[in-house]
């Protein structure tokens, strides 16, 4: 008697083992749910780090919407009258290369790259907001078919979009601003932000 009453016991105790294990969140799904969240965060961290660069004016003098270069903080028209000319490298007689060669020159404050030119036309960025930047950036309309690998390859490895991390110095002898986010850590943001289907953030 005793032990059929044990094992009436035994078969009760496990169905209510069972029961409350079926009504129980999983653990697994919840991790899943809780790194799709970190992900969707990073992303848009990734995303707001990469636009607090492409909106910083070391890009935007680069990226307007006329044919005139900007220049300063305050996004003034290049000084002298220059303007986009054949192959976004000014005119014959005012071709940039004329100016800014492979350095810094650190007594006139003309700044350097391999190849300075403005962005094509296409790619003027001045007057868009934060969301409109990015999707002009990944409209193969606008960036000549560029894959997103091609992208991230000219953004983390051109040497003229690097350039805004060491900028020199201005006609005033005063060093200019550089992006709020490190080099490295744009060339990271920015890999991310593609690596993860480059993800607008909805208004």
């Amino acid at each position: 008697m005793k032990l059929k009453t044990w094992f009436i016991f035994l078969m009760i105790s496990t169905i209510g083992v069972l029961l409350s294990l079926a009504n129980a969140p999983k653990i697994f799904e919840y991790h899943l749910l809780e790194n799709q969240q970190s992900e969707i965060n990073n992303t848009d961290e990734a995303y707001n780090k990469m636009m607090d660069v492409l909106t910083h004016q070391r890009c935007m003098n680069y990226h307007p919407n006329d044919n005139i270069h900007k220049q300063g903080n305050d996004l003034h028209s290049h000084y002298f009258g220059m303007e986009r000319g054949e192959d976004d490298k000014g005119f014959q007689a005012t071709i940039c290369n004329a100016c800014h060669n492979s350095e810094n020159n650190k007594y006139s404050g003309v700044p350097r790259a391999p190849h300075w030119s403005l962005a094509p036309a296409s790619m003027g960025w001045e007057g868009l907001t934060r969301s409109q930047i990015p999707e002009r950036l990944v409209d193969k309309n606008v960036y000549g078919q560029r894959s997103f690998d091609e992208l991230v390859k000219h953004m983390t490895e051109d040497e003229l979009v690097l350039w805004a991390w060491s900028p020199g110095i201005d006609t005033n002898d005063q060093e200019r601003e550089i992006p709020p986010v490190s080099k490295e850590e744009f060339k990271n943001v920015v890999e991310y932000w593609f690596d993860n289907g480059a993800v607008i953030p909805t208004k």
